[in-house]
């Protein structure tokens, strides 16, 4: 799932590509991507791209006097830049092609969806906070308020794992599975470490992290082309994906917990005090 990182640097990519561009024709290729009807999608044609916005994990694209087009790539979404697009009409059927758009020049973009799971959205709205995704966003951990203080606050009176904290998008903006697992191995702490229990000094590494890691990789994905930041994200996480691979910082191997639709990735040595955490899946299997 492109997460915070990744869709600011498509943000970045789309200003320098989109804006003061005219969207001529707008095709959904498959409906169920289409999440508002009023106004049309149509209501985007004609019309100059005057800025492209990003609210967490949500790209927003906004039009001069007219609606903003919004859009949430999921879990398996992503958006491909074309500086020619193909001529004719394209298919409905099969294929992960969900929406294109079309600009004046002839270049635009396609928004396709691997699997069988449609869950990207696009969204037409005349403001942004329309949008229920988007209204319930938390802060977002890259401004400049955001500061240790506010974290602090913000996981004051929670009661849960902090993995999920970190994830929950009503509390923070645009962390995801794979930042999550890499801001807790910076940070060195379990996953499964309960919010209540976080010291000031704990919080305060966590932070430090939280800040590190997405900045970190909003400048190694900064400049890179739409079509490599997916490769270009893998090749910079240090656990999370890479289980059995040693730790880059201790060269201890990296371990897994599996979920019904999901999993995380950790180091036994930096972050559990060296005991591996119970994989549940795994246990139900061997009972």
């Amino acid at each position: 799932m492109p997460e915070l990182p990744e869709v600011e640097a498509l943000k970045d990519f789309l200003t320098d590509n989109l804006v003061g561009h005219e969207i001529v024709r707008v095709l959904p290729v498959a409906i169920s991507v289409l999440k508002t009807y009023d106004p049309p999608l149509t209501a985007v044609e004609g019309r100059e791209v005057v800025a492209v916005h990003r609210h967490g994990k949500f790209l927003d694209l906004e039009t001069e006097g007219g609606p903003h087009f919004v859009t949430h790539l999921a879990r398996a979404g992503w958006l491909h830049w074309k500086d020619q697009l193909p001529s004719g009409m394209p298919r409905p059927g099969k294929g992960p092609l969900a929406l294109r758009a079309a600009l004046e020049t002839g270049a635009g973009f396609d928004l396709t969806e691997a699997g069988t799971q449609k869950r990207l959205a696009v969204y037409v709205v005349a403001d942004p906070q329309e949008v229920p995704g988007i209204a319930r966003l938390g802060p977002d951990p890259l401004a400049d308020d955001f500061d240790e203080a506010r974290l602090a606050a913000l996981l004051t009176g929670e009661r849960r794992q902090i993995k999920g904290a970190l994830r929950d998008q009503s509390l923070i903006a645009g962390v995801g599975n794979a930042y999550s697992d890499e801001i807790l191995h910076a940070a060195r702490m379990s996953p499964f470490k309960p919010t209540s229990t976080l010291t000031p000094e704990e919080t305060g590494r966590l932070y430090e992290a939280l800040r590190a890691t997405l900045t970190e990789a909003v400048e190694r994905s900064r400049g890179v082309a739409a079509g490599r930041l997916k490769a270009e994200k893998k090749s910079g996480l240090r656990v999370h994906g890479r289980t059995g691979e040693p730790c880059p910082v201790c060269g201890d191997t990296i371990r897994e917990v599996s979920f019904s639709d999901s999993s995380l990735q950790y180091c036994p040595t930096c972050q559990t005090g060296g005991k591996p955490l119970a994989d549940r899946r795994l246990s139900r299997l061997l009972k």
